[in-house]
């Protein structure tokens, strides 16, 4: 991992390709005993770290994003009859309904095979059967991770029952999600420069789990708000702590900003699972980790009432904020 040694300002267009500096990279091996003293401390301090030994095959990966490739290299006109999203389908450019832009074309697919849409249907229509086939493939064995690392997590932490976490990602009405993101080269040579792929953001989910091509792009921000480019690494997977695990673990793990800067030069095939609970279930501190209520950092609220919320936030806006108690804060002040 390597951290910026100059600001750079996030105009759409970057010309000039900044310089930087070595910064370790949290690496866990899922076979490792001290695994899951090592996700904590990564989650602490970083809020992301990169799994190795996670047990899904590199041929489904590489099936994947192989398939995701055939997608985006359809006609424009075919790729559009499966959007705009809402919030699920093909998107080009436009990054959500509130103004946000990207150099960048995604699908966004529900991972509830019983919950599908007209967008999500349009895009396998335009697709070869083993496109399907390789998303719920894929799906499944990344759930498996998700739920793995989560399990970790619990135990590390010294919470009971074990599947506290990782049980709202295996409920059946868990509200996860597969993320395909493309950010392609520029046809044209005066647009052969870095743009803004996807812009600086935390994901309210759980937890996700990205494995892109070997293409750089994805930069995380540290806590002193510089910001470190990730080499990319496509036999693995990278975990970033989002909005509700930040929540259920009243603020000890960090829901960690990332972006992504496209060089126009090189595609960037990325796929991310995003591990959401069910729509009903109840977000807060857990209880075995703050167990008096005047402790809270947070409010109570459903996953449904967070998405919401969030989908109404521009891309860069601090999502929790609405959910701070405030009073807890005044007092500290």
């Amino acid at each position: 991992m390597v951290v910026l040694s100059q600001h750079v300002a996030l105009d759409n267009h970057l010309s000039v390709i900044p310089t930087y500096k070595p910064v370790p990279v949290p690496v866990v091996d899922l076979t490792d005993p001290e695994a899951k003293t090592l996700i904590v401390k990564a989650c602490e301090e970083f809020g992301f770290f990169k799994v190795v030994n996670h047990g899904v095959r590199p041929d489904l990966m590489t099936r994947l994003e192989q398939a995701a490739v055939g997608f985006f290299a359809l006609p424009q006109s075919l790729k559009n009859q499966a959007g705009p999203p809402e919030p699920y389908g093909y998107g080009s450019k436009r990054i959500g309904p509130n103004g946000d832009v990207g150099w960048i074309e995604y699908i966004l697919l529900n991972a509830n095979p019983q919950l599908t849409s007209p967008k999500t249907s349009a895009i396998f229509r335009q697709t070869p059967q083993i496109f399907r086939e390789a998303v719920e493939e894929y799906m499944k064995e990344v759930k498996k991770v998700t739920c793995k690392v989560l399990e970790m997590v619990t135990e590390g932490l010294g919470i009971e029952p074990r599947d506290t976490l990782s049980k709202m990602v295996r409920d059946e009405k868990s509200d996860s999600c597969l993320r395909m993101n493309h950010y392609p080269t520029a046809e044209e040579e005066v647009e052969k420069m870095v743009k803004v792929g996807f812009g600086e953001h935390t994901d309210p989910q759980i937890i996700s789990v990205l494995r892109s091509n070997n293409t750089a792009g994805l930069q995380i921000c540290m806590k002193d708000g510089s910001w470190v480019a990730v080499p990319p690494d496509h036999s693995s997977f990278f975990i970033n702590v989002g909005d509700a695990l930040q929540v259920m673990t009243n603020g000890r793990f960090k829901s960690v900003k990332h972006r992504v800067l496209a060089d126009t030069r090189r595609s960037r095939v990325s796929m991310i699972y995003f591990g959401g609970p069910p729509l009903s279930q109840k977000i807060a501190p857990l209880p075995c980790l703050v167990p008096k209520q005047e402790d809270w950092l947070y409010k109570e609220f459903t996953w449904s009432q967070y998405k919401s919320s969030a989908y109404k936030s521009k891309l860069g806006d601090y999502r929790l904020g609405l959910f701070e108690k405030q009073s807890h804060h005044r007092s500290n002040v």
